[in-house]
């Protein structure tokens, strides 16, 4: 691109990105229910005090109550892909969850499309790349759109679910370490931050510094992670997503590994696609109703 196009485009991502000039004080929904999954516009909370996040909250018929799953989007590092994001749907794992009788709240974060606000899961260059700093952010945008669902009524008492996808994953990694009564499952389909480095598949950007971030995320991890990935995903690869669940058991974290065939062009977009949901559909159906511990019998 040019540089005078650049330079044009520079007011553009600022008021794409800025936050708001005064604090959103009403959260909850902002319009109607729409079509057979109750597709409804919600505000929920943000880690930006003055920022609401936009979600979408798609629900089973009835009144409830239902068990509440997130599921948590992909993200990037380019600030106008960001800014032009559409709002994240992933509708065929929203339908597929219905259908077993979640409520499915899909937020987006800070930092991307219509919610806007400041980046705050940044992970900075590749040299200098906090990818624990970043997992950390997102998983606190994670934490607090479900915390504030959980206050509503149609929602049950029951544990929560987290689905992550790409840089959602890594947050939902980060979030491995919460209450597992507050949240009983993560599932997460190729998690990871910094694939495709300077747009090239199969690169990582700083994976030595990916892989102990991942080896951090274990040490504190109290919730079972059923980790995903396509035979074809060319951002997080199946041999490097081995390395990365590998580090994170390394130190204490749960995680099952499991790859997946090969779907579409590029797997790591699996998961937003009606064949990927259903490549994926054993292995969600076991990592969201893990067995329960047997009982202890008393002497």
């Amino acid at each position: 691109m040019r540089l005078h196009n650049t330079i044009a485009l520079l007011p553009l991502l600022a008021l794409l990105t800025a936050a708001p000039l005064c604090a959103q004080a009403t959260f909850g929904p902002s319009g109607e229910e729409d079509g057979p999954f109750r597709r409804q516009h919600w505000l929920v909370p943000s880690p930006d005090p003055g920022l609401a996040a936009k979600a979408l909250l798609f629900r089973p018929p009835g009144a409830g109550p239902f068990r509440l799953a997130v599921i948590a989007h992909a993200s990037t590092q380019n600030a106008l892909r960001r800014a032009q994001m559409p709002p994240p749907e992933y509708r065929a794992l929203a339908a597929y969850l219905v259908a077993r009788g979640f409520a499915v709240l899909v937020p987006e974060r800070p930092g991307h499309g219509a919610t806007g606000g400041r980046y705050v899961e940044d992970q900075g260059g590749c040299d200098e790349a906090d990818y624990a700093r970043s997992g950390r952010a997102t998983a606190e945008a994670i934490s607090l759109a479900a915390d504030y669902l959980r206050t509503q009524d149609f929602i049950g008492k029951d544990a929560a679910i987290v689905i992550g996808h790409s840089a959602g994953g890594w947050g939902a990694l980060a979030l491995a370490k919460a209450d597992p009564k507050v949240i009983s499952a993560i599932a997460v389909f190729a998690p990871g931050r910094g694939g495709h480095a300077n747009d090239e598949p199969n690169r990582v950007c700083a994976p030595d510094t990916l892989l102990g971030a991942a080896a951090e995320f274990g040490t504190a991890a109290r919730i079972p992670v059923t980790w995903l990935v396509a035979s074809n995903d060319s951002y997080f690869a199946p041999p490097f997503s081995q390395k990365l669940a590998d580090a994170f058991r390394a130190r204490g974290g749960k995680a099952d590994l499991r790859v997946l065939p090969a779907v579409g062009s590029e797997g790591h977009w699996m998961i937003e696609t009606e064949a990927g949901v259903k490549a994926a559909s054993s292995e969600l159906a076991r990592a969201l109703n893990p067995p329960k511990p047997a009982a202890t019998k008393k002497r």
